[in-house]
């Protein structure tokens, strides 16, 4: 072998799968970086808020993630010469089946999230979720987490929640 071989061959195929990689992480810096400025800006400040722009920002950080990563893969598989088109449909084919089976799951992770945008209610209120009444210990994007009076830790999915009553948040009515 000699020595002008070796650098053909890394100019060719792996140099541009590097360069893939390498604008995809930047691509993917950049874009974490604004999102979490804007998720943060949007929210303001103070605990609460910040609880919720964290996990928004998660959310978004994570869909941003899978979409960069998932582009550069298929593009370095395209310069390996590998036909993509059928890996998409089977893709796609999938992506429906999985999406029929975990129905539940989306439902709680997209409650969730308008749970947490809306500001229904957070940690430390006192809540009534259907049949639990008690204090709310943690907020995600699939459950709600509330302690009731006699000590009795429920978790709750967040796509079962159809009415909250937040006293926390109770107003007078007289004026």
């Amino acid at each position: 072998m000699t020595n002008s071989v070796f650098p053909d061959w890394f100019l060719g195929e792996p140099l541009k799968i590097i360069i893939i990689f390498l604008v995809a992480f930047i691509i993917r810096f950049i874009l974490v970086r604004a999102s979490n400025r804007v998720v943060r800006q949007a929210f303001g400040s103070n605990e609460r808020k910040d609880q919720r722009s964290s996990t928004i920002s998660a959310v978004l950080n994570t869909i941003t993630s899978l979409i960069i990563w998932g582009t550069a893969i298929l593009m370095s598989l395209t310069v390996l010469g590998v036909n993509i088109g059928p890996l998409l449909a089977s893709a796609g084919i999938a992506g429906v089946a999985l999406g029929f089976g975990a129905q539940t799951l989306v439902k709680d992770y997209i409650s969730g999230l308008f749970l947490i945008i809306e500001d229904q209610y957070g940690i430390g209120d006192d809540v009534e979720i259907g049949t639990v009444r008690g204090k709310v210990e943690a907020v995600a994007l699939r459950t709600t987490r509330v302690r009731d009076e006699a000590g009795v830790l429920w978790y709750i999915r967040n796509g079962e929640i159809l009415n909250v009553a937040n006293f926390s948040q109770n107003t007078s009515w007289e004026k």
